[in-house]
């Protein structure tokens, strides 16, 4: 009876578990545009989404690298960057400041990015975006970002064809509209994606 039970409570448990990755896995297509799909998801104790792009592009992985690792450069394609800078390499952690456009009257922010980067056993590169808003004192002028989950997923899918993909989900701080937190969940992962890729397969 007690082997039983332990069974039943297993099988629950898994099931239990299922349940909750797929109600975290619940994308809806916001967006599909020039070979690039946005999903969003709603986040549990979030009132903002997570958003996740995919595209494929054509280029190599090592192209897409060194885009990524260019730190003040990358600023040039994220969406709404104005500026960005490393602060920090060690091993496979980097760590980076960046500073954003905001439309008025909302306070600019900014954000502090711990990066690690993982090769996969199948060719592919992970780089996870974790925020760290302490580990640099906050600047006059900006609203930290308090807290940002996420990462790039690079995969190729062939020759000089890579899937990427990029999943954030992302606490502002302060106050910001919904107007402006619905369109940045889309406009963020769209436009990165689009600039990206055309630098990439250039």
């Amino acid at each position: 009876m007690g082997s039983l039970h332990r069974m039943a409570v297993s099988c629950g448990l898994v099931v239990l578990l299922a349940t909750a990755n797929a109600q975290a896995e619940d994308w809806k297509v916001a967006k599909e545009q020039d070979g690039i799909k946005v999903s969003l998801s709603e986040v549990a104790g979030s009132k903002y989404k997570a958003y996740r792009g995919v595209t494929v592009m054509k280029t190599s992985l090592a192209k897409l690298r060194a885009l990524q690792e260019d730190v003040p450069g990358a600023c040039a394609w994220i969406h709404e960057c104005n500026t960005q800078e490393l602060i920090k390499h060690e091993g496979d952690k980097s760590w980076t400041y960046t500073q954003f456009n905001t439309p008025w009257p909302v306070t600019p922010r900014d954000s502090v990015l711990e990066v690690t980067t993982v090769e996969g056993t199948d060719g592919s590169l992970t780089r996870k975006l974790k925020g760290v808003p302490t580990y640099l004192p906050e600047k006059k002028g900006f609203v930290r970002v308090t807290r940002v989950d996420g990462f790039w997923k690079f995969t190729p899918k062939g020759p000089d064809q890579v899937e990427v993909i990029y999943q954030v989900h992302t606490e502002p701080g302060g106050d910001v509209p919904s107007w402006l937190a619905n369109k940045f969940v889309v406009d963020a992962p769209f436009n990165t994606l689009k600039a990206l890729r055309e630098r990439a397969e250039k």
